[in-house]
């Protein structure tokens, strides 16, 4: 396959890499020449410092050169870019081309997924949300990984499921897209609220606690949105809750910490020194939560703290002295 791989951060390379090694011809774009550069020369992701980039892999400065006749595209810039890239390159991607996306979030004001901002752009798109329990530290090792290629169009799913699919890199269709983009994007602020309580010198037990009801949570709003129940205790669900919420990997598990022991978040994010996606998908969330009626109080603890100034440890005796309710509804 010729694969456009949009975005030469962390995971498009760690990809990149995975899918050359296993037979396919990639290009890879940065809006960022000097990214582009160093790459090039160095054969080294700054962020991967262990991973050496394939010599076969290509660099390109054009986004038209890296669009042009490709079987998949790969978006993998934050969740921030994604419109301003797909309006980019919307000129250069012809009909019905498969793309594949791997950036989690929720575009405030909109409230539209990711896969939903590039076909909004891109109308004639046969968008693919590729998401799951996956550091690009490990794949960058051949670690084993599991992953969810999700579209409405199986058909989509399934070809992508067979590209991406090897010995260290197992991959499950679902057809449930918005419920494994919203899983994707929510797990991040719940991730954010585990660091924050480690940071505060909380256990275990309370790691354990924010993980289920925030999972809980996700649950209660993608039921109300029409998604799939079985989604939220996949791979997309639980699978990338627990990793992102535990591994030392985890850049809003680390900026969660950083607030909890008292880091001012903007200085947070800076010390994290990559994009922090929990964060941006705060806003989107609260509107979420308020659109469908949902109660969602672990959400908001995390906004409280990190848009609104609140101490952790007050928020955190607000959540333990709610009023007493049933595990399920």
């Amino acid at each position: 396959m010729r694969i456009g791989v949009i975005g030469a951060g962390t995971w498009g390379m760690a990809l990149s890499r995975m899918l050359y090694n296993t037979g396919n011809a990639v290009t890879v774009w940065s809006a960022l020449s000097e990214e582009i550069d160093q790459l090039s020369r160095d054969r080294v992701q700054k962020n991967l410092p262990n991973m050496v980039i394939p010599s076969g892999i290509a660099f390109t400065k054009s986004i038209e050169s890296a669009c042009a006749d490709k079987d998949i595209l790969l978006f993998a810039v934050p969740s921030v870019f994604v419109r301003s890239t797909a309006k980019q390159a919307a000129p250069f991607v012809p009909d019905q081309q498969i793309i594949v996306d791997v950036a989690k979030g929720l575009e405030p004001g909109t409230l539209m997924t990711m896969s939903e901002v590039i076909n909004d752009e891109i109308p004639s798109a046969r968008v693919v949300a590729l998401s799951g329990p996956t550091h690009a530290e490990e794949v960058a090792q051949d670690l084993p990984t599991t992953i969810v290629s999700a579209c409405a169009d199986h058909d989509a799913a399934a070809f992508v499921q067979g590209v991406f699919m090897n010995a260290c890199m197992r991959v499950y269709t679902n057809t449930d897209v918005k419920g494994v983009e919203l899983c994707g994007a929510l797990k991040n602020i719940i991730a954010l609220a585990a660091g924050i309580s480690a940071g505060i010198g909380y256990g275990d037990n309370a790691k354990a606690a924010l993980i289920t009801r925030g999972l809980a949570e996700i649950e209660r709003l993608g039921e109300r949105m029409g998604c799939r129940r079985s989604t939220f205790s996949g791979l997309a669900g639980m699978g990338d809750l627990i990793v992102t919420a535990t591994s030392r990997h985890s850049r809003n598990n680390r900026c969660g910490m950083l607030i909890g022991q008292g880091v001012p978040p903007e200085e947070a994010i800076r010390q994290v020194g990559m994009v922090v996606e929990g964060v941006n998908a705060i806003p989107a969330a609260m509107t979420l939560a308020e659109k469908y009626g949902v109660e969602m109080p672990i959400v908001r603890a995390v906004d409280a703290v990190v848009h609104h100034g609140a101490d952790p440890k007050d928020v955190v005796y607000g959540l333990m002295t709610r009023d007493p309710k049933t595990e399920h509804e």
